[in-house]
């Protein structure tokens, strides 16, 4: 019993220890030493511990001290500073703030700003990329399904296409705007223009983005959508 009490008073001590601070100067905004999410506010000399929006981190980078500035924590190095409030969870948001890949599609990737989810979706051919953050050739994505780049579409055997050499374009078989572009085997799907579609080339593996209107069976692909409005307003679809 007597060892469990002193086991007690010493972690409180270590708390008491931890959340103690004294102002280096009347005004400033300053780093925990062990949380990366919590930092000092201080006020005429007066120390008051803040913690950031959970998937946020207190940025310390300010010399001066006089920023208070919390930022996604991918975006901080908090380098010592290790420790973070436990993640609460919102609808495709591991933690209230953040960039977060969706689960399901490996174009997809969703921005969380206190809990609220905004759904993005990368150009086609591309894929969120985890450690990098941004969006980049599905192939080059480990998490991207092999059936998931550019959905299954398989390049033609070299020496196939006749004058075709390492590069060719190839029509999608459902969306008229976008097709893929098989470089050295490897397939890429890219969308055309708003405002356009693609079109085949006279010799295999070529082709155009090119007026609906000259394209046969995709005449109608923007509905009674103003082409021209669209095309010069650069709108995506």
């Amino acid at each position: 019993m007597l060892r469990l009490c002193v086991l007690v008073l010493a972690a409180a001590a270590a708390v008491t220890a931890q959340e103690s601070f004294k102002c280096p100067d009347d005004y400033g905004f300053y780093p925990h030493s062990r949380s990366c999410d919590k930092y000092w506010k201080c006020d005429n000399g007066v120390a008051e511990l803040k913690t950031c929006g959970n998937g946020l981190a207190f940025d310390a980078t300010d010399s001066k001290f006089l920023t208070e500035n919390c930022d996604y924590i991918h975006n901080v190095e908090c380098n010592e500073r290790t420790q973070l409030e436990p993640p609460i969870s919102a609808p495709h948001c591991p933690r209230l703030y953040g960039i977060f890949p969706d689960e399901a599609k490996c174009d997809v990737f969703w921005n969380c700003w206190n809990g609220e989810a905004s759904r993005y979706q990368c150009s086609p051919g591309l894929a969120y990329d985890r450690d990098a953050r941004v969006c980049m050739w599905a192939d080059q994505v480990p998490e991207c399904k092999i059936e998931e780049v550019a959905n299954g579409f398989n390049c033609p055997a070299p020496g196939e296409l006749a004058n075709a050499g390492s590069f060719s374009r190839h029509a999608h078989p459902e969306d008229c705007r976008k097709y893929y572009v098989c470089l050295e085997g490897v397939a890429r799907e890219y969308g055309c223009p708003i405002g356009t579609v693609f079109k085949i080339g006279d010799s295999d593996g070529s082709g155009n983005c090119e007026d609906p209107e000259d394209v046969p069976g995709c005449e109608d692909y923007y509905g009674d959508l103003d082409v021209k409005a669209l095309k010069k307003l650069g709108l995506k679809k």
